[in-house]
């Protein structure tokens, strides 16, 4: 019975518009942007900043945190990338077996941060003459709502999925079992999204559907997790004096956002990285990389003061 409630996942790519297709995942990048910029205008204005420097925050924001979660995922999970094919990098193409366009895959949410942090101190210096904590504590509110976008487009795209299970809660990622070439192999189908609809609805392919197994949607979890963070971090900004303590609102995200990070790992598949080591063997990369985020917010935390900008 348990079974018979596991939910077959194997969502179009996106929005055909005839002469293009608008994916699902680059959408959701568009609306973690988009509200992030209208969650922080009232914030500016609450401060007496200017919207021309949002903008440009906005601009910034968005370049750090592509370029960031790109190279945090080459650097950590793929870095054999830099002598095999330089070139996918920063590019999205890839020339490995041969030149194809790949989009911009392969994003790491710890990279991205490192790279909005380090951008932060450069917006700090030339747009917004304020504390670099001050930044910090609020662009940590539209990067939490951007979290939960992300992980909704992972799910679309049937990436970051978890680990088997017979839980009611599984999902049968049809788009992780079988490549696109693998689904027209076995349906004969030239065109890969009817070939996965066919083994999804058609009787004849049933036993694939069956081999199918259900597994946690480890993106879902993170992503409810996430709305969390944002409703506390948006709470504590318009509600309390929290704001005023530098360093506070970026420390409480840093601890929540990662915890919630390193305990969805346990029920995540592997992703690579420095986990295939011995000696790193005992947790996921992506645990190992949220642990200093974890202490960092902690020590931000303990260490706020009320400062009055």
């Amino acid at each position: 019975m348990i079974h018979a409630l596991n939910m077959v996942w194997n969502p179009s790519e996106g929005i055909d518009l005839g002469f293009f297709m608008l994916r699902f995942y680059s959408l959701t990048w568009v609306l973690a942007f988009g509200l992030g910029w209208y969650i922080m205008k009232p914030i500016f204005i609450r401060e007496n900043e200017s919207v021309e420097s949002l903008d440009k925050l906005f601009v910034y924001t968005l370049v750090a945190t592509m370029l960031g979660a790109r190279l945090g995922h080459v650097i950590f999970y793929q870095p054999e990338l830099f002598q095999q094919d330089p070139l996918s990098i920063l590019l999205p193409i890839s020339t490995k077996p041969s030149l194809h366009f790949t989009g911009f895959a392969g994003l790491a949410s710890h990279g991205a941060a490192i790279g909005i942090i380090i951008t932060m101190l450069y917006i700090q210096k030339r747009v917004i003459k304020r504390s670099f904590l001050w930044i910090l504590d609020r662009i940590v509110i539209p990067v939490s709502l951007g979290a939960i976008f992300i992980r909704l487009g992972n799910f679309f795209n049937s990436e970051i999925v978890g680990t088997e299970t017979t839980s009611a809660f599984g999902i049968k990622f049809l788009r992780d079992k079988y490549s696109a070439s693998d689904a027209m192999q076995i349906t004969q189908i030239g065109d890969k999204n009817e070939a996965y609809n066919s083994i999804a609805t058609n009787p004849q392919f049933a036993e694939y559907l069956a081999a199918v197994t259900p597994k946690h949607p480890a993106q879902l979890y993170e992503a409810i997790c996430y709305v969390f963070v944002f409703a506390i971090l948006m709470f504590l900004y318009w509600k309390t004096e929290a704001r005023n303590k530098a360093g506070y609102l970026f420390g409480l995200f840093l601890i929540l956002l990662w915890s919630i990070r390193f305990v969805v790992e346990f029920v995540k598949e592997s992703q690579g990285g420095f986990e295939q080591y011995p000696i790193f063997n005992a947790l996921s990369t992506g645990q190992w990389l949220s642990i200093p985020f974890i202490i960092i917010g902690i020590y931000f935390v303990w260490k706020a003061k009320e400062v009055k900008e």
